[in-house]
């Protein structure tokens, strides 16, 4: 009986169970991902785009699903757009996808940090954007390119009224042009349509040495979820919409910067609250470690303090043993024998 009830389950769904996802849209031949049914923890993916770009990370990842690439080629962009509201989505082409674990709230700012000390004379574009809560982070080249970008709610539901809008392009189904929850949604695919428009007007951003960071948020389907329920035609129309929006989305991308870029997309039905225990030293010290900070908050910690650490420290203790050598020889050097000028000395008295 249970063997019958197996197989009933692998006819009737035979896609196997579905959950949280991280998906490789696109990556070129350098970075490679392996496919495999690895899960991804979700607050390792900053360190995971980290690792993509060719930085360092401060713990080492142990996950199997990304090989070491070359050491002198990185790729000229990094896009993660997270979904919420999904646990998957059906993406026609894919480089590779695991399942995700552990649906913790993450950012990118740490790799955005690096980007921006690594390649400040550069510029790179570094754009973290989140519509439905009017989120926006722009740095660099990022802040002429994209000035324009519509970013409030007013703001967009004016951009879908003008020539060129989604609204004219996209089959929209059941999906309504005056509800709430629908004009949030198509809202983000408009936000999509227009950052590859703009990097369209603006090629020569993909042609500089510094590399650029793209993080999107989209909330729509979790509103659509929300309102009509998960079974509602809305919600699988906008689902469908959404996949083929971000499969062009990316291939769009991959193309403007060369092939040379990786897109992913993460797609998380709810973001669990990290578990954290808040708790008081009865030896706390009021003294501010940071004068500059009312805050009583640390000096700011670089990772690349213990590299220029060993680097200072090596090099003075190689200057340190040449100062010693150098001066013993010359204290035990013979003048009338080693040195080239006490011997013309000799020879000119000799020749008087």
């Amino acid at each position: 009986l249970s063997y019958l009830i197996l197989m009933l389950i692998l006819l009737f769904f035979p896609s196997g169970v579905h959950g949280d996802s991280f998906t490789v849209l696109q990556a070129p031949e350098f970075v490679s991902f392996q496919k495999g049914d690895w899960p991804v923890s979700g607050e390792k993916i900053p360190d995971l785009v980290a690792l993509t770009m060719g930085f360092s990370v401060q713990e080492d990842l142990s996950w199997p699903g990304l090989q070491a690439g070359p050491l002198f080629q990185r790729p000229r962009a990094n896009v993660l757009v997270v979904v919420r509201g999904v646990d998957s989505l059906a993406l026609p082409q894919s480089v590779a996808s695991y399942p995700l674990e552990n649906p913790v709230p993450f950012t990118l700012d740490s790799v955005a940090e690096t980007v921006h000390s690594l390649f400040a004379e550069d510029t790179p574009v570094v754009l973290q954007l989140a519509p439905s809560e009017e989120r926006l982070y722009m740095l660099g080249k990022a802040n002429a390119v994209f000035e324009d970008l519509p970013v409030t709610l007013q703001q967009i539901r004016a951009r879908l009224s003008q020539d060129g809008s989604v609204l004219s392009s996209l089959p929209l189904n059941s999906l309504s042009r005056n509800a709430e929850a629908d004009l949030l949604f198509l809202s983000e695919v408009q936000v999509l349509h227009d950052i590859t428009a703009l990097l369209q007007r603006h090629r020569h951003l993909a042609k500089d040495h510094s590399p650029d960071l793209y993080s999107l948020e989209l909330s729509g389907l979790e509103e659509l979820s929300r309102l009509y329920g998960p079974d509602s035609p809305q919600y699988r129309d906008a689902t469908a919409l959404l996949a083929s929006v971000l499969q062009k989305f990316g291939q769009d991308v991959y193309g403007l910067y060369g092939n040379s870029s990786v897109v992913e997309v993460v797609t998380v039905k709810a973001f669990e609250a990290p578990l954290t225990r808040k708790s008081r030293s009865i030896l706390e010290s009021r003294q501010i470690s940071n004068p500059g900070s009312p805050y009583n908050l640390a000096y700011k910690y670089n990772f690349e303090y213990a590299v220029v650490f060993n680097i200072v420290l090596w090099l003075m203790i190689v200057l340190a043993l040449a100062v010693i050598a150098i001066a013993y020889n010359l204290w035990n050097m013979d003048p009338g024998y080693d040195s080239i000028i006490y011997r013309m000395t000799n020879q000119k008295i000799r020749m008087d």
